[in-house]
């Protein structure tokens, strides 16, 4: 069963890949950008180097495989503060379901500040704003198919609305996590946002033509779909120092999307008695995107209960730095 699960998604990672590499004319026409905005301070300190290492309900996003970590009950929360007035907030709920696996559910909003219309007679503004805004809804399911290998899949639901006319969609995840055996030596594969295209509908593709002209009334603007960002990501995690109190993860991960150049992720992980965290990490082959950071910190406030806290920021070279908060609870 492993060789075939490993064939499958090998072939499956193929297909995206030759998906991604097919044509490059595709930078700046894939829609849904919001799901490329990484949630998750821990992850985000790390320079996104995830995939092999995610193991909170924050694996619905990185790779759904990771839940299979998950004891009992985890639940997460992370604000984004993006560039240009743009906000995201993403929650989620990860539960282990006996000894079958572990369930997940996220919702991640994507808003923004109003925008004024302007019109060809009225270029300056007509007084009237509009809105923007997105979300996704996904469930996924991660297990242990043995000791060592982990798979998960999520389906996810993608909703974007820019003023009178909105898209929506299906698309799904699936991943692997493979304990080598090698000492600490792990191994993460994630297909994300595989899926059909979306179009844009509403009233004001709506027009009403001139009739006088023989042309005919109340015809429609037909909008041509855009692709969703698929992405394939591959990496590794190993422990670099293992004691009693330290703990000191490397972390390295290639991302394959299908808008743009292979880009590679590093980053590390100090931990002390599993309660306080630094990070850093650094992401190559990014338009803008370099240097990351971040902390974190694990703390009792019960008997069954643990607070996380995390923050990350991240530079944004000639745009503003990105700051991100994530709390969350396991119990």
């Amino acid at each position: 069963m492993m060789r075939k699960l490993i064939f499958g998604m090998a072939i499956a990672a193929l297909i995206a890949g030759s998906a991604a590499a097919t044509d490059f004319t595709k930078t700046g026409s894939i829609g849904a950008q919001f799901l490329k905005i990484a949630v998750g301070s821990r992850y985000q300190g790390l320079g996104e180097a995830s995939a092999a290492l995610v193991n909170d309900a924050y694996s619905l996003y990185w790779n759904p495989a990771g839940l299979a970590a998950v004891e009992g009950n985890v639940v997460t929360f992370t604000n984004v503060n993006w560039v240009s007035d743009v906000a995201l907030n993403y929650a989620a709920l990860a539960t282990q379901v006996g000894d079958y696996g572990v369930l997940g559910f996220s919702a991640t909003l994507l808003t923004m500040g109003d925008m004024e219309i302007t019109t060809v007679d009225e270029p300056e503004g007509t007084g009237e704003t509009f809105g923007c805004s997105s979300f996704a809804l996904a469930a996924g399911f991660g297990r242990n198919l043995t000791t060592r290998l982990a798979f998960g899949v999520s389906i996810k639901y993608v909703y974007e609305k820019i003023y009178n006319e909105s898209a929506g969609g299906l698309a799904f995840d699936f991943g692997t996590q493979l304990h080598t055996g090698f000492r600490s030596l792990r191994i993460g594969m994630n297909i994300a946002n595989m899926g059909p295209e979306m179009k844009f509908s509403g009233p004001d593709l709506i027009q009403s033509l001139d009739q006088e002209s023989g042309s005919v009334p109340n015809g429609s603007v037909e909008v041509d779909g855009y692709d969703l960002p698929l992405t394939f990501r591959l990496g590794a995690a190993y422990d670099l120092v293992t004691d009693l109190d330290n703990r000191w993860t490397l972390a390295v991960e290639a991302k394959h999307p299908n808008d743009n150049d292979q880009q590679l992720s590093i980053g590390s992980e100090y931990a002390y008695q599993q309660k306080y965290f630094l990070r850093s990490g650094y992401k190559l082959n990014y338009d803008e995107q370099g240097l990351t950071l971040g902390a974190g910190l694990r703390s009792r406030v019960g008997e069954q209960t643990t607070l996380v806290l995390d923050y990350a920021w991240s530079d944004f070279g000639r745009l503003e730095s990105v700051h991100r908060f994530s709390v969350g609870f396991a119990f």
